[in-house]
């Protein structure tokens, strides 16, 4: 596993960077639980953190002038260590994704600040109050509750209206904290979850469990580890034929049928905005959590098709986004 990935002057150490002419360095702490660190960048295709670049940039932090991000990831079998080997380094500022892993934070360290990216904020455990959530920690969340997930089902039978046997792709942990119980969402849910590691291997058994379980469509959770996956989660679904509804349209652009689901350039500049409030003096425990208001409904016609499914001119009169 590649612990730690961070850019550096010429010749220079963390500790040799307290001071430059672009004034003091500000050390951030960017921790995926499995992704790739090479992810975190603003030239790559990811909209989080092209988001997050471009707005310190525009807030003045350069990255190599007065800005030093460490890059750690847990890799795909995880790292029981990551949160105390990332803490024991002391950065200024630590920005964890995924609930699990902002957890493990908030159990590490009570002194370094925390702004984190993750599911529900209040549920999860990571904080008690919205408005003021005390502590270290603030964040944005990326899932606002029940009532957004049973939007999900109900586009999904807008397209499949047959498919009321639907498998939650989602992790083991997901489902004992967060999984639907049984009858949710006027379905019957089917299909066993992703264990660790989570690698191709291991999202083949599970679409291959789904045939065996009698799915005939499929909803798509928000975690990281589906996040990570969503080229071959979209092409396992088209090529067992499952209708699949995802939270977010980056699933759909990888070839997915349809999402619904926030804005994450939204979420990321909002990080990024948290970020510079905090490395200016001010307390997470004052800043509210961010809170998704716009959701966003994209379609995929070419899937669409291609799994013999019709989508109704009315909801194509509604989705934010269709591609074709």
């Amino acid at each position: 596993m590649r612990r730690r990935e961070f850019i550096t002057l010429a010749g220079g150490a963390v500790a040799a960077w307290p001071v430059t002419a672009f004034g003091k360095v500000q050390r951030i702490a960017i921790v995926l639980p499995s992704q790739p660190v090479t992810t975190i960048a603003e030239t790559n295709d990811e909209p989080l953190w092209q988001a997050v670049f471009s707005e310190l940039r525009r807030l003045g932090y350069i990255e190599g002038q007065n800005l030093l991000i460490e890059r750690y990831s847990g890799g795909e079998r995880g790292s029981p260590d990551l949160a105390r080997d990332v803490v024991s380094r002391n950065p200024d500022l630590i920005i964890p994704v995924s609930t699990n892993l902002t957890l493990k934070f908030k159990a590490a360290t009570t002194a370094i600040p925390i702004v984190g990216v993750f599911g529900l904020p209040i549920e999860g455990g990571i904080v008690p109050s919205l408005a003021r959530p005390g502590g270290n920690i603030t964040g944005a969340a990326t899932d606002v509750g029940i009532e957004q997930w049973f939007k999900r089902i109900q586009l999904l039978r807008q397209v499949a209206p047959q498919a009321t046997r639907l498998a939650f792709l989602e992790t083991r942990a997901g489902r004992e904290q967060f999984g639907p119980k049984e009858g949710e969402g006027g379905v019957t849910w089917v299909g066993p979850p992703l264990n660790h590691p989570i690698d191709d291997a291991e999202y083949r058994r599970v679409f291959a469990g789904l045939a065996t379980d009698g799915a005939d469509g499929i909803v798509v959770s928000d975690e990281e580890e589906t996040w990570v996956k969503r080229k071959l989660i979209a092409e396992l679904a088209e090529k067992t034929r499952l209708p699949a509804i995802y939270p977010f349209k980056e699933f759909v652009q990888a070839g997915g049928l349809m999402s619904y689901g926030i804005d994450v350039p939204d979420v990321g500049r909002r990080v990024a905005d948290m970020a510079d409030q905090i490395l200016k003096g001010a307390k997470p425990a004052d800043i509210p959590i961010f809170q998704p208001t716009k959701f966003i409904l994209v379609i995929n016609l070419r899937t669409a098709k291609a799994l013999g499914l019709t989508v109704p001119p009315e909801l194509l009169a509604t989705a934010d986004e269709v591609i074709e």
